[in-house]
């Protein structure tokens, strides 16, 4: 077995809150149009654009908004006024600017592998804002280095496992979504570590890969040094 020598870890829902904002807002955007049609079909819309302009916009807040906007274009077939498209960019500028709340042991773990581990953050989004998510944790001095990415494949894991690491086989991914953390990094030689939120977009839902020999799952960040150690890392 390989000695895992590198640590890759997502942000979002992984370091610090994020999706709870998300379903806030969408919460708040149903409520909106809700002269439009019901709660269900209005959420429904609403993901459906955010699928669809993935490849333009990426993924993030600033996505998220845009597609806020069309989707609220398409249920008033045409007619949202100035006003509802102002409050809707509202939304996402109060998203922009709120605070970042860290999850339950993450600066307490990141502490106590940094001095064995190097520690890689990987994180996709809108560049500004994870930039500024990262600055308000202050978790950013435990990490050797910090990528933010358009997308999460296996490419991108065995690419940067190379760069700032032993290559993708001496690996550990940790993150909260199957789809974009555990899978691509399982399919590229790493260790794919899951560790659920109560809250993971419906996008990144994925069926489990439990017969991967390099699978894991912990329930929160505290249990991932007792992982490491049960794997020979």
């Amino acid at each position: 077995m390989s000695t895992l020598t590198t640590i890759g870890f997502d942000a979002d829902d992984t370091l610090w809150q994020n999706e709870t904002f998300f379903r806030l807002t969408e919460q708040r955007f149903v409520d909106l149009l809700a002269e439009h049609g019901d709660a269900a079909a209005i959420g429904r819309r609403l993901l459906d654009t955010e699928k669809r302009n993935l490849e333009f916009y990426g993924f993030g807040i600033k996505g998220f908004t845009l597609s806020m906007i069309e989707t609220a274009i398409q249920l008033t077939e045409g007619r949202a006024p100035a006003s509802l498209v102002e409050e809707i960019l509202g939304f996402g500028r109060e998203m922009l600017r709120h605070p970042v709340e860290t999850l339950p042991d993450a600066r307490e773990t990141l502490e106590s592998l940094s001095g064995e581990y190097r520690l890689v953050l990987i994180t996709k989004g809108d560049l500004f804002d994870q930039e500024r998510k990262l600055a308000a944790s202050r978790l950013g001095d435990l990490f050797q280095a910090v990528e933010i990415v358009s997308d999460k494949t296996e490419a991108t894991y065995a690419r940067i496992f190379a760069r700032h690491g032993d290559g993708p086989e001496r690996a550990m991914m940790v993150g909260n979504s199957l789809r974009s953390d555990v899978l691509p990094a399982l399919a590229a030689g790493s260790w794919g570590v899951h560790m659920p939120h109560e809250l993971t977009w419906e996008y990144e839902h994925a069926e489990a890969p439990l017969e991967a020999p390099r699978f894991r799952r912990i329930e929160g960040l505290a249990d991932l040094p007792a992982l490491i150690r049960s794997i020979g890392g």
